[in-house]
């Protein structure tokens, strides 16, 4: 059960899911390259494990997705959810 949406990218697990971290194994399956994983990672941790609130971790994002432009992506979910995102 998702109380809230899931940013792309990001796995759950759980009955009352919690973020777990990055599909890698999708990702690589779907030819996305190693470095591109990784700033992905690195997009996971900013917005999950750094503590920080979800304007600050958006504005750390905004500089990651210029060495990494599926961050974007992660972006423009979030500027579109309604529900919020599960954290």
């Amino acid at each position: 059960y998702l109380p809230q949406d899931l940013p792309p990218f990001v796995t759950a697990a759980g009955n009352m899911a919690r973020p777990y971290g990055i599909n890698s194994e999708g990702l690589k399956r779907r030819g996305f390259s190693p470095e591109t994983i990784n700033g992905l990672k690195q997009a996971y941790r900013t917005l999950y494990r750094r503590g920080l609130g979800l304007e600050e971790a958006r504005r750390e994002l905004e500089s990651q997705a210029e060495d990494c432009p599926p961050v974007r992506e992660i972006l423009d979910f979030l500027a579109r959810t309604k529900r919020g995102i599960i954290r």
